[in-house]
């Protein structure tokens, strides 16, 4: 969520905002109208991550998901392909796959309801009805399809704009990640709770750190600067008196010691290889992939985050702890140490994402205001404002 506006108020020698901001209307936490706008703009015109290609590995296999009010399969087809459509006949609109996952009994598709076959690349092959079947252009009637991407083993689908370009959705340079394998990690936990707040509410606190202090004491003792509210050295307004500092309460990363997001800041022993010494020495790396999904980058482990939108005050969370092979099959690596840990930072973040949407609620709260060190939430809520704002109008048209 770089700035790029000429009157950008994040503009400056450190991170932060240059004058008070406000945030955006507490409506929009809330109003069912709204809700239905961001779905529309942002979450059926984004590329949105739904899973590991690895958890739907076989032909036949499928899961189902649904983003917002939109019910979707991924189902790995003949040749290994894996593709995604709308999880709906064509017939009369039945549900095709009424179960989260599974493996289908034939290499097709059969609606429950009136018994229409689909091939598993969408086409239709019978229709049982001795009804006429040649009402019916069998060659040209397929099943929705939705566009599907794969990087690096996460799969992403676009409901409404699939020639946006999947980088774009990331807040960084993909090359930064090239020395994690990220397509050989396999999932050893995964953990999926219902949040009571509307999902920009979620990204908003991924988005600064000045309630670390008082909320997030294991973080905070792993990683000193967070203790000052501030999520990186240029947060600090006099970053330049402590540059060269190898102290981590100025320089950020990890305590001394430490290596990993653990319950005691040790690794489980299997890290990556191919890591740099400062990528080792920092000890966390972020990618955010808006609206749905952001990855934190660790020595040892990767945890991959989802968001889906439930309502306009409930979001899904689903958390995936994914591990080289090696360290799932060695019995004196104990993951719990490093699953536990994240679990219980997410569990610290939920309980305080839930009293911001409770309170957003007063009448006379319409609009909340920023600190300096909230600039990304700044970015963020930008990054929504123009997502929601008309096209621009071609005069040539």
């Amino acid at each position: 969520m770089d700035a790029q506006r000429p009157d950008d108020p994040t503009a400056g020698d450190c991170n932060g905002l240059g004058r008070l901001e406000r945030t955006l209307p507490s409506s929009w936490y809330f109003d069912p109208v709204q809700h239905a706008r961001e779905l529309e703009r942002i979450w059926y015109r984004h590329w949105v991550y739904l899973c590991r290609a690895a958890t739907v590995a076989d032909v036949q296999s499928y899961r189902t998901f649904t983003i917002g009010s939109q019910p979707l399969v991924v189902v790995r087809g003949e040749g290994g392909v894996l593709r995604a459509f709308y999880n709906t006949c064509r017939h009369r609109g039945a549900t095709l796959c009424p179960e989260p996952a599974g493996r289908l009994p034939a290499r097709s598709i059969t609606c429950p309801y009136h018994g229409w076959t689909y091939r598993l690349d969408g086409g239709l092959a019978r229709i049982p009805s001795a009804g006429r079947p040649h009402y019916v252009d069998v060659q040209g009637t397929r099943l929705y399809e939705v566009a599907l991407k794969v990087w690096r083993g996460f799969v992403y689908v676009n409901l409404g704009d699939p020639e946006r370009t999947l980088a774009d959705n990331f807040n960084a340079n993909l090359e930064q990640f090239a020395r994690w394998p990220l397509e050989e990690l396999v999932i050893g936990r995964s953990l999926t709770k219902r949040l009571r707040c509307n999902w920009k509410v979620f990204w908003e606190n991924y988005n600064e750190c000045l309630h670390c202090p008082g909320v997030h004491p294991g973080l905070t003792g792993l990683v000193p600067i967070y203790r000052r509210g501030i999520m990186e050295p240029r947060d600090d307004p006099a970053f330049a008196e402590h540059a060269g500092s190898p102290d981590p309460l100025h320089r950020g990363g990890l305590r001394a010691g430490a290596a990993t997001w653990s319950m005691d800041g040790r690794s489980l022993g299997h890290e990556f290889a191919s890591l740099s010494p400062e990528e080792r020495r920092v000890g966390y790396h972020y990618m955010t992939s808006l609206p749905s999904h952001y990855l934190v980058l660790h020595v040892d482990h990767v945890r991959s985050s989802r968001l889906l939108p439930l309502g306009p005050e409930e979001t899904e969370l689903s958390i995936e702890w994914l591990f080289p092979a090696e360290t799932l099959a060695d019995p004196a690596a104990d993951i719990a140490r490093v699953c536990d840990f994240s679990a219980q930072v997410m569990a610290e973040d939920g309980a305080v994402c839930e009293l911001a949407q409770r309170g957003l609620h007063a009448a006379a709260h319409e609009r909340g205001m920023l600190m300096p060190e909230e600039y990304d939430v700044y970015r963020f809520e930008q990054w929504v404002r123009d997502a929601l704002a008309p096209a621009p109008v071609n005069p040539d048209r």
